[in-house]
């Protein structure tokens, strides 16, 4: 059975998009859509911006959603079996499968970028790479910590957690997870504390706009960030991509679970190949390669 995977906010790099825009007119007719639909040329940044201009959050998420899913839609053998995205990704994988529409999904993913962006000024927060721990170890310490905000965001592969928090939380858990056996603790380069409770005026924000969003009955099973289980209802899909802003983003599970659920071939759709080398680590007996 084939799985189709689709990256989340990192997988941007300087140029990209350009040589498909080229080749697909199926590429083209949806960049140039999503430039309509954003209000500004997304594509003029993605194809000759800066690595600084691609970081902007408004262009960062969109840009990555666009690239991936006009590759997905552009393939002429895309026939997935299930699908699923690494926390925006998500967005992605939801178009792919035909719950939304292309126009909605980008709305939606311009809509978080934006409400995410508010939440981070809102406080100075952080995230921090954990390697070298089981889950357990480093849920028990971000749980022992209850003088500031430090959870668990992002279940990348086993012995790769990444935590998320205020400042003082990455800062306290950093010198627990360090004393507890952690290899290393690594600072990321990120805006804000994502899929943690510091998220909640951007999930309020965002509830209203998926609610309002039709989503249709998907060709595909989707196995979604925060319980990675497989959902084909659009009410439990909904609710799911609601709380998925303050909730983690279980990608070791969901890896695994689609392997228990029949996954030999994952292909994953986007820039870079980064789940690639992430379903390579969870489930080292499968195909794991780009589109």
């Amino acid at each position: 059975m084939k799985a189709y995977i689709f990256p989340g906010q990192g997988a941007q790099f300087e140029g990209m998009g350009k040589d498909l825009y080229a080749q697909s007119p199926i590429v083209r007719a949806l960049f140039e859509e999503a430039n309509d639909i954003l209000g500004f040329r997304i594509t003029d940044i993605m194809f000759t911006g800066s690595k600084d201009e691609l970081t902007q959050t408004k262009v960062t998420q969109p840009a990555v959603f666009l690239h991936s899913v006009a590759i997905a839609l552009a393939y002429p053998d895309f026939q997935p079996d299930m699908v699923a995205g690494h926390s925006l990704g998500e967005f992605s994988a939801l178009v792919a499968n035909k719950t939304l529409n292309f126009a909605d999904g980008l709305r939606l993913v311009a809509k978080r970028a934006h409400a995410m962006q508010k939440a981070c000024e809102v406080e100075p927060s952080t995230m921090a790479a954990v390697l070298g721990l089981d889950d357990a170890v480093v849920e028990r310490v971000c749980a022992e910590i209850e003088e500031a905000i430090v959870v668990p965001a992002n279940y990348n592969c086993p012995g790769q957690l990444v935590i998320s928090g205020s400042m003082r939380g990455i800062e306290l858990a950093t010198e627990k997870l360090k004393a507890a056996g952690a290899k290393r603790v690594l600072p990321l380069a990120v805006g804000g504390a994502f899929h943690s409770p510091l998220m909640e005026s951007a999930r309020e924000e965002l509830a209203d706009a998926i609610q309002n969003t039709v989503f249709s009955e998907p060709i595909a099973p989707i196995y979604q960030n925060i319980n990675a289980e497989p959902s084909t209802s659009t009410l439990v899909i909904k609710a799911n991509l609601i709380a998925q802003l303050t909730g983690p983003v279980k990608w070791t599970q969901i890896v695994q679970n689609m392997v228990k659920d029949g996954a030999t071939e994952f292909y994953e759709s986007g820039p870079g190949k980064v789940l690639q080398g992430l379903v390579g680590k969870i489930a080292k007996d499968v195909q794991a390669s780009s589109i």
